[in-house]
Parts: structure tokens; sequence; C-alpha cells
């Protein structure tokens, strides 16, 4: 299978918490969670942190998000600020997220490589910052079987990626020129069509027959697959150690500077809850697709949520290197100038609470602030 090439050099990643997991449907636009006031009960006692009445946080209703789903259902997060309350908003699209952090909507949230380096850099560095990682994996390329039978298939026909310059859109570029294909990256036009195409409408595309694949995250890839598509290739295999970011925790810059005891405490509820999620793999499951059910109306069923759920991996790594090569693919795609990314990681604050838990540091491949 011919693998992703990468220019940028490599760098070791510590050692992280990793489970699979899956990746659920997006719910609307800056949504309002549920409250669940069971889970969110304050301890006798218990102090505002930073002087704060509430802490804002932003995901999205899919469990390439899971920390954040199964940290709100269970809990964990309300647990870490004490008096001070846990607040959600849920995105469905990186652009809009990053535009809620900007306004101070939200103050931290879980999102994806390719929105958090766009939010970055044009904001020439001064908005956000990558404060932890949380999730890898969880893309692949489901084709119709009657279509495609190979990867040399993929030529000439449709596929679909979520959104233009999007992670997933990112790597099925790359990938095709990989394949020494030429593809307009504006307009999806050549050797092979991209079809940009959002989740929620991606299964009835392909089962309209309106697409012959689709290069997407799941469980958008077990959907299809429920509709007899068969997974042509997992992202994963096309990394070494098979790992990528998928998902990262930010914060606003303004926000980490002025409370940083509860980005702090965000940071070890998010760890807290890896730890909690790699020793109860059912639990958490169950857990996720009941905070999905309250966020969105709509819990997955078994058929694609136990496939999905085997993709993807938690992790307190940011799995920095990656992000790096990501960056480099949308380069060679021709979607982002070359980027600026040193100062996009603090992970001081991450580093301070694994070190407290006795777990291992990780690193930003140079990409720290200095």
């Amino acid at each position: 299978m011919p693998a992703i090439r990468s220019t940028l050099a490599r760098r070791g990643i510590a050692a992280a918490v990793a489970l699979p997991l899956l990746a659920v449907a997006a719910c609307s636009y800056g949504s309002e969670s549920k409250d669940d006031s069971s889970k969110a009960k304050v301890a006798a006692g218990s102090k505002k942190i930073d002087g704060l009445d509430s802490v804002k946080i932003g995901y999205f209703g899919n469990l390439t998000h899971a920390t954040a789903l199964v940290a709100n259902q269970k809990g964990y997060f309300q647990k870490e600020l004490g008096a001070t309350q846990a607040k959600y908003q849920i995105f469905n699209a990186g652009p809009s997220e990053i535009e809620a952090l900007n306004s101070g909507s939200i103050d931290i949230g879980w999102i994806g490589p390719s929105p958090a380096i766009n939010g970055y850099t044009k904001s020439a560095g001064k908005n956000l910052r990558i404060i932890g990682g949380s999730a890898s994996g969880g893309v692949k390329l489901v084709v119709d079987p009657k279509k495609i039978k190979s990867l040399k298939d993929v030529k000439g026909k449709k596929i679909a990626t979520p959104q233009l310059g999007n992670t997933q859109d990112v790597a099925f570029l790359n990938w095709a020129a990989e394949q020494g294909w030429k593809v307009d990256p504006q307009s999806g036009k050549g050797d092979v069509s991209v079809v940009r195409t959002d989740n929620k409408i991606t299964p009835d595309a392909f089962k309209s027959g309106s697409i012959d694949g689709a290069w997407v995250p799941e469980p958008t890839a077990s959907k299809l697959v429920a509709e007899g598509g068969k997974v042509l290739l997992d992202e994963r295999d096309l990394w070494p150690d098979k790992k990528f970011v998928i998902t990262n925790i930010i914060v606003s810059q303004k926000f980490l500077k002025e409370h940083p005891k509860a980005v702090e405490a965000v940071l070890k509820a998010s760890v807290d809850t890896n730890k909690w999620i790699n020793a109860n793999p059912d639990e958490a499951k169950a857990a996720a697709n009941k905070q999905l059910e309250a966020d969105s109306g709509k819990a997955l069923p078994a058929e694609v949520l136990d496939p999905a759920w085997k993709s993807i991996q938690v992790t307190d790594d940011p799995l920095a290197s990656t992000l790096d090569t990501e960056a480099d693919h949308a380069v060679k795609a021709g979607l982002l100038e070359k980027p600026t990314l040193t100062g996009i990681y603090d992970l001081t604050l991450l580093n301070k609470v694994l070190k407290a838990e006795g777990q291992s540091t990780v690193d930003d491949a140079g990409l720290g602030v200095k």
C-alpha cells in the first residue's frame, strides 16, 4: 500500500493513554448541551477557580472528541472545576468553533488539526494555543466495491471529503498526489473528482450512487460500510506507528494567560477521563453514546457504534510531529501557504498534570512557546 511521504523529520512521541473509540455524527452548530444536574453537583465546600463563575468548553458531537463527551457525561470537568460551572457548546465545523474561541463564546475547545493550524496562522499566532492531545486515527477510505476493487480503481471516480481544506480533505488530496494524480485543490476536479459533502449527507449520497466512495472520519465510515461499502484504506496504515493527530485541545491565549488554574483543572479532567476510558472501555463506550444522545437526540446503533469504536485511540499526547506533517501536506496540496507553527503549542500545564499523575511527559516537536 502506498504510504504518505513526509518531508519533515519525525520526532519521538511520548507514550500516551490509548484506547479504541469512535467518531459520531455531528450536532447542530453552536447548540447548548443539555444540563444534567445529577452529574453536575458541586461538592460541599468547593470554591470557584480563578474567581470564575464558569468555564465554557466546546467540542464536536463526535467521538474523535470522545474525551470531552465522556468527561461531560461522567462529570469529570465539573469535579475539577469545583464551584466554577462547566458550560458546554456543541459544534459541527472547525471554523465556527475557532470563531467562538476568538469571540470569547468558548474558552477551551476540542478540535481537529487543520482548523487549529488555520486559526493560528490567520491570527499571526495570536489567538490560540494547543495545550493537549485527545485522539488519533478514525479515518478511512470507504468505497462501493462494485465500482472500485483496488486503490488504482479510485482514479476517475467521485470521492467525497467533508469540507474543502478540512483535515480529511487535505489527507485525501495528499494521498492522490502520491499516486501521481493531478487534482485542482479548489474545484476538486482532475484525475479523481473530490466532492465536498457534509458528513450528515454522505451516507445518502453514497446510497444513491452520486459518489463512489468517501475519505471520512468515523462513524461516517462505518455508516457507509453498513450501506454496503468496503474499507479500501485505513489512514492509520499511512503513518509511522499507525498514529496521527485527529483531535487537539485548544485554548484562547487570553484565557490561558489570565486563568491558568482553570486551564489546568480542565486538563486534569481530560487526563483522568482518558485513564478511566482505558480502564473501563465498555462503560466508556456507553457513556459516550449517552452523551451523544443527550447532545443530538440520537444515539448510534450497535452495528455502527461497535466497529467505529475500534478505530480511534484517545491520547494525552498531541502527536505534535504529525500536526507538522499535516500542515506540510496542506502546503503541498496548494491549500495553505507555508505556515510558521512555532509557538502553536504550550504543553507546560499538561506536562505538570502528567508528572503529578506519574505519567510520561509529552513533546511539542520543537513547535512550543519559546
